[in-house]
This record gives C-alpha cells, structure tokens and sequence, in this order.
C-alpha cells in the first residue's frame, strides 16, 4: 500500500527524522537495543570482527553494532536483517547512514551491514547476507537494483528491500523504496529563490545517471523559478561513474567555490560525501552564503556545515526503511514499489534569520507540493 502524503504525518515525520538524526553515529550506536546482536558475517569489507570502536570521518568513536557473539542463529529463529551500502561509508551522514539508522530503529533481533568497495561486489556481498540465512535484506541505492532483482529471483524465501530501486514490474518478494525526490528539491528551491539576494543560486550534484539526483536537481530549479521568475540557475553534476560520483568531497568542494566565484549565495548540496564537501565549502563563507542539504537533516549530521545550512531537503528514509522491516517481520512486505515521505528540514538556527513571510509562504506551498496541487514540473 502506498504512503499517502499528509501535512500532518509529515509534521509528525520531521520529529521522528530530527529523532532519528539527531546524533552522529556514535550516539546511535551507543543507543542501539541491547537485544539486537550482531552477526558473524565474514567478508572483510563488513564492520570491524574484532570489536574494536570504528571512527566516523571526524574522528569520534561510533562503536560498531555489527559485532558477532557466536549466539545469534540467523537461519533459525532469530529475524536478521542485512543491509549492504553503495560505494561509500555506513557513516556517510547522508544517504547509507540514514538507511542504517532505519535498520538499527526496527523490531529486528538481530543486524549487521557490509559496505561496498566496488560496484563489482554488488551480488557478492548481497550473497553473504544470503548464506548466513538472513531474513530481510536492504540493498541501498539505485545502482545496486539489478544485483538485487537477481538475487531475489534465486532467492524466493529472503525478502528484499531496494532503497532508490524503481520496481517496473513487482517481484514477490522485493519492496522498492521509493521517493518524490522532485517534491523535496522543489521545497528547497523556492525557499532559494526567496533567499538569494545575488539573484543567483547553484546546486552541486552526484551523477546524472541515477534519476533520483536528476528529479532533486529539475525540482530545485523549478522551485526556484517558481518563486523567482528572474533566477539565475547553476546545476552541475559529478563528471565521473558510480563509483566515485558521490564520494568525491574535493570534487564537491571546488564545484562550490566556482559556483560562489560566480555570484550563486545559495547552493544546494546533493550528492552524498560528495555534496557533504560542498556544504562544508560553503560554511566557510561565514554566513555570506547559505547552502542546504539532502536526504536526512544535515544539521545533525554535517555539523561543519551548520554555519550556513538553512534547511535540507528530506528524504525520510529511515522511517521508510524500518517501516518496510516491520511489515516483513509481521509477513506484510508488500511488493512492488513503496512510497516514502519527504519534506524541508527545520531552519535550526536560522529560524530568526529566514524572514517570517518567506517562511509562511514555504508553509503554505508545502502542502500544496505533496499532494500535486502544485507540480514540480519533473518529467514534464
């Protein structure tokens, strides 16, 4: 059954996404249930086997929920959820952190997560879930779609959930979350547009060959045109492949300082650790520009970024991803494709600095774009 998009829920959403996002990793993973062990899981591209804390990329401890005891029998009794990440880091406080955050927040007994070095050990890794009889396993990210289709054809008893993986035609057991990508980047250009006082606002983008970072970048522009006719618009995607267009910071860090070179006072960050290098660029204007972020809150989780992150916009996919493994758990998974909810993180900070008619007129447009009275003009 599909998400129906409420103002309301969506209130409710953005305390459960600042809940759910609130702290780095490590206070999630100090958080963690006490009964949710971890697994044995082998491949050496999974968390740490020997225990130890791993740091996050400033350096903090986030200690590691994926450890084994040698008592957890995922092919018996107990309901074990793995999640394999695209390229990049479990923290990467964007897209497969919050993915993780939804995993570690789910009614399962048991989890654990491998990361991907390459885009080559897709199906591998999905394997190691697989062997260990695991009962649920989220694979994140567009690029990991087919690998995941594969393995649940061969696999008819694990279910399956795709994070960004468009379903176009339903397996049984496979669940596509997916989002309004559009929505959210529309919100988040038309506060720009009513933000920028050069005239001109950018946004840095991962690949264009995933149709996510494509509907964020075509709804953020027209957002922004749709409360600033006169806009100038600078959109630029990463250059290069999968593997490295959303782990790229410096890349995402010198896009910025051109686009700030050419007047631009808003930007738009959209790319995981690559969008991340952006925002952190743009903090260094020290107030003089404003940037925004993606997926979770990134005032929570970028906080290098805080001194000119006015909002981010929001895909709630760890309410998405331990909704899904909830429904598996009671033998609910529905097939086919799920529709998360999204939305404008709070202004934090800059709730007095965004003026009162500006944040109205975002109040009142909100609404008015998750329910399509407003299109975002994405695919038009």
């Amino acid at each position: 059954m599909l998400k129906k998009y409420r103002l309301l829920a969506l209130l409710a959403a953005f305390m459960l996404a600042v809940a759910a996002c609130g702290s780095d990793a490590s206070d999630d993973a100090a958080e963690t249930d006490a009964g949710s062990e971890s697994s044995d899981a082998d491949s050496s591209d999974s968390s740490d086997s020997d225990g130890d804390a791993m740091e996050d990329e400033d350096g903090d401890a986030m200690e590691d929920d994926a450890m084994s005891d040698g008592d957890v029998d995922c092919a018996g009794d107990a309901f074990c959820v793995g999640l394999v990440t695209d390229v990049g880091q479990i923290d990467d406080k964007s897209f497969n952190q919050s993915a993780w955050e939804g995993v570690q927040a789910s009614g399962a007994d048991h989890w654990d997560f491998i990361e991907t070095q390459d885009s080559t050990d897709y199906a591998t890794n999905i394997g190691t879930f697989i062997d260990q009889g695991y009962d649920v396993i989220v694979t994140v990210g567009f690029a990991l779609g087919e690998a995941t289709l594969i393995a649940a054809g061969e696999n008819p008893d694990t279910m399956f959930i795709g994070v960004d993986q468009f379903q176009g035609e339903a397996a049984p057991n496979v669940a596509g979350l997916i989002f309004p990508e559009d929505q959210a980047g529309f919100l988040a250009g038309a506060l720009a547009g009513l933000m920028t006082e050069s005239n001109t606002v950018a946004a840095v983008l991962g690949t264009d060959l995933v149709p996510p970072v494509v509907a964020f970048k075509e709804g953020f522009e027209n957002g922004a045109r749709f409360t600033n006719p006169d806009v100038e618009l600078i959109s630029t995607f990463h250059p290069g492949g999968l593997d490295v267009a959303f782990t790229d910071p410096a890349w995402g860090a010198d896009t910025a300082r051109q686009a700030l070179d050419s007047g631009a006072d808003v930007i738009f960050g959209a790319g995981g650790l690559t969008g991340n290098g952006a925002l952190a660029e743009i903090a260094k204007e020290g107030g003089d520009a404003f940037c925004i972020g993606v997926d979770s809150d990134q005032w929570e989780t970028v906080p290098e970024a805080q001194p000119c992150l006015i909002t981010s916009a929001m895909k709630l996919i760890d309410i998405g991803v331990a909704d899904l493994i909830g429904l598996a758990q009671s033998g609910e998974l529905p097939s086919g494709n799920f529709i998360g909810d999204v939305g404008l993180a709070p202004y934090h900070d800059f709730d007095s600095v965004i003026p009162a008619d500006v944040q109205d007129q975002i109040t009142e447009l909100t609404p008015q774009v998750l329910d399509g009275t407003v299109p975002t003009g994405y695919g038009s």
